[in-house]
């Protein structure tokens, strides 16, 4: 499973997890726990708390539906920009 934290700040955060073996991606879109799913389309699923705020993306069969490569390409440079500006930051309050 290829698992990638795409941090904006300490407190918003969204990790993206690829299980290739069972070829379904899963979008975490921060800390809060889902109540429940909403199926907005075969096999893509849309996780929500009890006052619909979206906690989480499910999508089964992903290969199929999106290129992989191309969404994991994307979080790595994100990560990479991130990492940069960080570093950055914490040199300028040194």
């Amino acid at each position: 499973m290829l698992n990638i934290k795409c941090l904006n700040s300490v407190k918003n955060k969204m990790k993206i997890d690829y299980d290739e073996e069972i070829d379904a991606l899963y979008l975490k879109l921060g800390d809060e726990q889902p109540d429940g799913a909403i199926e907005i389309a075969e096999g893509i699923n849309i996780d929500t708390t009890a006052d619909g705020k979206v906690t989480g993306i499910e999508i089964l069969k992903a290969s199929n539906k999106l290129n992989i490569n191309t969404i994991l390409s994307y979080t790595l440079e994100l990560d990479h920009g991130i990492l940069k500006q960080n570093a950055a930051e914490q040199g300028a309050t040194l």
